[in-house]
């Protein structure tokens, strides 16, 4: 148990049946008679849906801890995504809505943090970044500035706005969070 007074971004509370991550908390100081406040927002663990709420500072809230679990992306279906443990072989389905739409962001043997509550997967944990190929563009204009943006059709079929200087076939970092471009990968680096 916890009090609503010592709640930090990261903890994860039960309320009900439901499992939310703080993101962040604020305690507000009463005026008068008022009495202060700490004012929570959530994440739902499983849904991705936030919720604001209102604590006293007395209050005790049930805290629980997840388990986390590094596996390795096995395939996906119309409703979930399959993951294996490497070295139990063990493997776990997870409804495609705890990805939140970055399924199409899986590869094959993919590395991803699985979190676990009472042995059942609840969140899966993607990179802030990850690495895709540019499937088709339009011819680089390198006479424009690198600020204009044209469209561009990466592998797994997601259309983003990237520089001009991006041709077929280059391999670009996406924010998975916001489907943005980010930088291109440069191949010499990458042989490093």
């Amino acid at each position: 148990m916890v009090t609503a007074s010592q709640l930090r971004p990261g903890t994860i509370l039960k309320i009900g049946e439901d499992l939310f991550r703080v993101v962040e908390s604020a305690y507000h100081v009463g005026q008068g008679k008022m009495p202060g406040s700490v004012h929570a927002s959530l994440r739902h663990v499983r849904k991705g849906s936030f919720k604001e709420l209102r604590f006293r500072p007395e209050d005790r809230l049930e805290d629980v801890a997840l388990e986390r679990q590094e596996m390795e992306f096995l395939y996906s279906d119309a409703d979930s995504a399959t993951f294996m443990h490497p070295r139990t072989y063990d493997q776990v389905s997870v409804p495609l809505e705890f990805l939140a739409g970055a399924e199409q962001f899986l590869k094959s043997e993919m590395k991803i943090s699985v979190d676990f509550y009472e042995g059942e997967p609840v969140n899966v944990i993607f990179p802030q970044i990850v690495e895709v190929k540019v499937d088709s563009t339009s011819d680089p204009v390198h006479q424009q500035a690198d600020n204009t943006y044209k469209p561009a059709v990466l592998e797994n079929g997601l259309k983003i706005m990237v520089p001009q200087f991006i041709k077929t076939g280059d391999l670009v970092r996406v924010e998975v969070a916001t489907r943005k471009f980010v930088d291109r990968v440069r191949m010499d680096a990458k042989r490093v």
